[in-house]
C-alpha cells in the first residue's frame, strides 16, 4: 500500500506531496526532510530503493525533479486475512508506476517541468488521484485518466460554460 507520494525539486524543495495515511504534520515535516535528504544525497549509481523509518521508498529522477514513492512495509489486514505474511511492496512494479505517471503528466502538459506542477496544481492532484485511490493504485491506462480532464478543460473553453467565467 502506498503511504505518500512526494514531487519534489533538485535543491530539496516539495512541489507536490500526498498522503494516503494519517501522519501529524509535525511528523510528515521530519519524514520528508529526512527522506528527501537520503534520496537527494545517493548517486545515479546506487539502487533507488531504500527502507526507513518503516517505509520502503522507491524513487526515481526525471530531468530536475524526483518523484518518491513510500510505501508501509507493516502487513495490513487484507494480507492477514489472506494469510500472506510476505512482504507485499514490488519495488520494480512502484518504479513502473511513477514512470507511468511521468508519462501521464507528460502527455496532459507536454514536456512536464516544475512549473507545470507548480502553476498547475490542482490538475497534478486530479490526475494522481485517477491513478491512486486510498494508497492503492486504481487505474494506469493515460487514456482514462485523462479523459476528465480533458472534458472539464472543453467546457471551461465554452462560452456558456457550466463553470462560468
Amino acid at each position: 500500500m502506498i503511504s505518500f507520494i512526494l514531487m519534489v525539486n533538485k535543491q530539496g524543495q516539495t512541489r507536490l506531496s500526498s498522503y494516503y495515511e494519517w501522519i501529524s504534520m509535525a511528523e510528515r515535516t521530519a519524514l520528508e526532510s529526512e527522506i528527501i535528504r537520503k534520496c537527494l544525497s545517493r548517486s545515479e549509481l546506487q539502487c533507488s530503493f531504500l527502507e526507513y523509518r518503516g517505509f520502503k521508498v522507491i524513487y526515481r529522477r526525471y530531468a530536475s525533479l524526483f518523484f518518491i514513492v513510500g510505501c508501509s512495509m507493516q502487513n495490513n489486514k487484507l494480507s492477514d486475512a489472506v494469510g500472506d505474511s510476505t512482504d507485499d511492496v514490488n519495488e520494480l512494479g512502484m518504479l513502473e508506476f511513477i514512470h507511468t505517471l511521468v508519462e501521464t503528466m507528460d502527455k496532459w502538459a507536454g514536456s512536464i517541468c516544475e512549473l507545470d506542477i507548480m502553476y498547475q496544481l490542482e490538475q497534478v492532484h486530479f490526475i494522481l488521484d485517477e491513478m491512486v485511490m486510498n494508497g492503492f493504485i486504481v487505474d494506469t491506462n493515460k487514456i482514462n485518466i485523462l479523459r476528465p480532464l480533458d472534458l472539464v478543460d472543453r467546457e471551461t473553453k465554452k462560452e456558456e460554460s457550466i463553470f462560468g467565467r
